[in-house]
């Protein structure tokens, strides 16, 4: 091998490196969401936020693989896929956060103990994410269906005007629209009462019914925005 081709040849060993090299980010953030409407729209407006106030990393990725009738798919698959994704990604992210309902899974406490053990932090709500929105206006500790939680959203939206005047999944404005009064740190302080009263070691997820854990991951971004 001739000069000029050993000192190509190193060129482009080194320039592999430098694409294989996964730099550890800072302050970043990969949401990994079970649904493909309302919660990566929900984390999306924070993100926005984040964005125009201090820049920063926060990637919200939706996994298409949803299936709200628990039919081919479960809460264990998303696991699955998030820990593709970061074996994918071009950095380290600092924070891997999987979003998921209980819904109809029956796998539902296996996925967060294997996501936590895979390191993840899981920002799971039982029975689904719209009981999260609704501690943006009230609080309750009712076990209802999420079809019911569905229902009082409706009204509270007919109530306070937002959107058409009542809830559908598609809101791409959601965040700010829950957020209405202060309704965000409304919902952190109302999560916070419901949750104190889960004995981890008493009672798994999938039987603290309502319950959710997103408040931990919504903190965390809203860290960014405080003054």
């Amino acid at each position: 091998m001739g000069t000029d081709d050993l000192f190509k040849k190193r060129r482009e060993d080194r320039k592999k490196r430098r694409y294989e090299f996964k730099n550890p980010r800072a302050n970043s953030f990969l949401i990994v969401t079970e649904g493909m409407r309302t919660e990566p729209l929900y984390f999306k407006g924070i993100q926005k936020q984040i964005k125009e106030k201090v820049g920063g990393m926060v990637d919200v990725i939706e996994a298409p693989i949803i299936d709200i009738h628990g039919k081919g798919c479960s809460t264990g698959k998303l696991i699955e896929i998030t820990e593709a994704i970061v074996k994918k990604a071009k950095i380290i992210y600092q924070n891997i956060w999987v979003v998921f309902d209980k819904d109809d899974f029956e796998d539902f406490d296996q996925a967060i103990s294997d996501g936590t053990d895979k390191g993840f932090k899981i920002a799971w709500s039982n029975q689904s994410f719209e009981y999260w929105l609704y501690l943006h206006f009230y609080y309750s500790d009712s076990a209802l269906h999420r079809d019911e939680w569905n229902t009082k959203l409706d009204e509270i939206f007919k109530q306070y005007g937002l959107g058409e005047g009542s809830y559908h999944k598609n809101y791409e404005d959601i965040y700010n629209m829950v957020n209405t009064y202060d309704g965000v740190n409304t919902a952190i302080k109302n999560a916070k009462r419901r949750m104190a009263d889960w004995k981890r070691d008493i009672s798994a997820p999938s039987e603290f019914d309502p319950g959710t854990m997103v408040y931990r991951l919504v903190e965390e971004l809203r860290y960014y925005l405080t003054d």
